[in-house]
This record gives structure tokens, sequence and C-alpha cells, in this order.
């Protein structure tokens, strides 16, 4: 039975060995596939293969990897965590204004528990969905942020300790925004130049708030750096290159997806795949490239699965991303797939979460 690997499932068995267009043997006759094993042979563009009959005469589904979906349970148990979570950063600010510091055990309790929460979920774009409203930005983007940076340094490379100390990095990062007035941050116009320039100190204040409050010098750094930019162009300082410190750059990446994912005051919510366009543009100026690039090639995924409209005003699916032309998926349309790395007059206008 010769199929097209966008109609494999797991359970399937290959009924011969599976060999890619430079005859490299990649899997072997027999195998029973598992979602791992699906997503190999289609990083080989291996488009057919073949396997035994099904002991069921059910179609086969369409691809789905283990990032392609959310358990409905896990979001509703998810949830009131989420906003307490949220809550619970607002609580933060308001002690940080308060007392000039935040206690460490409070952040621990509400973020770690929260981190455990959804160690196990892959699909990053669906999550942020899902749990994101439209209300009290300044403290979902920092709960996001920390979510974010959680996720791309584990991608990256960092054990789970790190990476955890990383996320609650990106969680305070934005700290200091509680010594900069409400009218100046929600302000819906243009800032002036002295609002802007109360803005800006906010990685100051942050550094200061968090040096009275812990002795983790990684959380200091981020809170301080994370509006730096690689070209020189951020601030507080202006820093070059390397003279930002790594979980900086991660936080940077994390802080800038989110602020451009969620409806503020003064800007509408942005297409996601938009936005991870944007990102790519910036890492060639501003972001850290091997950061962004790690972190698109793991969002990109997600995407499997998602309804997209295209240039052509055609709808389809997206059943397969491509390991370097991030943005130029196989996609199909009724019934045919189409290559858009073989089609560049063609490209996806939207992408329907």
């Amino acid at each position: 039975m010769r199929v097209h690997v966008t109609e494999l499932k797991e359970g399937d068995r290959l009924a011969s060995d599976a060999f890619n267009d430079f005859s490299l043997h990649v899997m072997a006759k027999g195998t029973v596939l598992r979602t791992y094993d699906i997503t190999k042979l289609t990083q080989h563009r291996i488009d057919y293969v073949d396997i035994e009959e099904r002991q069921d005469s059910a179609p086969a589904s369409t691809i789905r990897t283990i990032e392609s979906s959310i358990s409905p349970k896990w979001i509703s148990s998810v949830q009131p965590l989420y906003k307490s979570v949220v809550n619970g950063c607002e609580s933060l600010f308001r002690q940080a204004v308060e007392e000039g510091r935040i206690e460490e055990f409070d952040v621990n309790a509400m973020f770690q528990p929260f981190v455990g929460s959804f160690q196990s979920e892959r699909d990053v774009v669906s999550m942020l969905l899902l749990l994101n409203s439209e209300d009290d930005y300044t403290y979902q983007h920092s709960v996001q942020v920390g979510m974010l940076a959680y996720y791309l340094s584990s991608w990256l490379g960092y054990p789970d300790r790190e990476s955890v100390r990383i996320g609650k990095a990106g969680f305070l990062h934005d700290i200091g925004k509680c010594r900069v007035s409400k009218e100046v941050l929600n302000k819906p116009d243009k800032l002036s130049k002295e609002e802007f320039a109360e803005i800006k100190r906010h990685p100051l204040y942050g550094e200061e708030i968090i040096l009275a409050s812990f002795e983790d010098p990684l959380l200091s750094v981020a809170a301080l750096q994370h509006h730096e930019r690689m070209d020189g162009s951020g601030y507080p300082h202006g820093l070059v290159g390397d003279e930002i410190e790594p979980v900086s750059r991660i936080v940077a990446v994390a802080d800038v997806y989110s602020a451009m994912i969620s409806t503020r005051v003064y800007q509408k919510k942005r297409d996601l795949l938009f936005v991870l366009k944007e990102l790519y543009r910036m890492s060639a100026t501003q972001l850290d490239p091997h950061t962004v690039q790690t972190f698109i090639k793991h969002m990109i995924p997600n995407f499997i699965g998602k309804r997209v409209e295209m240039s052509s005003g055609d709808t389809g699916l997206i059943v397969m991303t491509h390991p370097t032309e991030f943005f130029r998926p196989l996609v199909k349309l009724d019934e045919r797939f189409v290559d858009l790395t073989l089609e560049p007059e063609l490209d996806i206008t939207q992408v329907y979460m």
C-alpha cells in the first residue's frame, strides 16, 4: 500500500525500506511509525512510502505532530493558574512600588509551579493564543515573556534548571515599569521626547529593584539589557554584539515576539506569520541571529495542520515545514500538494490559528 507521507499516521508499519533522493537509507522495513518517525521522513523530503495494509478501513488522518495540538483538558486546568500568575505579577509590581523590592519567595511560589504546568506542552503558538486576553497587558506580557524565555532557552540547549532561571528572568524583565506612570505606559498617541525618555529608564529601575531583591545576577542583567540591540541601537547603554549577555538576547527575542502578537492601546494584534518574518528581518541587525533562528525553527512546526490563505486566493493546510526556508512550507490545496520553495510567485498571506 503506497501512501504520501502526509497521509501517514502513528502505528503504520513500513512494508519496505525507505531511502531519500541521495539513496541514503532512512528507515528500515517493519518500522512501526511514531510521530518522530513521520517527521524524520518529511525532513528527508521523502514523498511516498510503502506501508502494510491497515487493520481498519478508516482513512488516514493528515499528519499532525506532537506540536500541532493542545489538550482542551490541559487548557481548562492551566487557565486559572495563568490568571493567578498574571494577578500575582500585578501584586509584585505594587510591592516593588511600595517597598522598592520584591520577595523572592513570592516570585518562586507563583512562577515555578506555572513552568511545571506547561513543560509537557509544545504548541507555544496555540497556547499563548488560548491563554491570552486583551486585559492587563503589562502583566500578561511579563508572564508570556517568562514562558517564551523558558522555551527558547530549552531549545537553545540549556539544561532545565538554567531554563527555569532564564524563564524567571523573562518574567521579571519589565518590573521597572512599576515606576513609570500608567498614563505614559498606556498612552495611545505618540510619546513626547520626555515621555519616551521616562520609558527608557525602566531597565535601570528594574535592575535596581532586582538587585535589592535577589542574589542571582542573571535576573538583574536581563532586566537591564533586554532593550539593548546587537547593532548598538538599543538602550539604556547602547551595547553592541557580545557586550550583551546571552540571557538578555533570549529575553529580547521573547519580549519583541510577545509585544508584536499582543493587542495594545496603540497597536492591533499582528498576524503571526508577519511577526516571525519581522523577527527574522530584525535578526540581520538588531536581534541575535542564532537565537532568532532557533526560535523560528521551533515555532514554525506549530503551523502544521493550520489553515492558510494564499496570495492566489486559495485556502489550504500546511502539512510540512522546510528546515531552512522557514516561510515556504508544503501546503495542501484541495487534492494537490504545493511546495512553496518551488513556487516563488505564491505566498501565504494569512495563517488561521
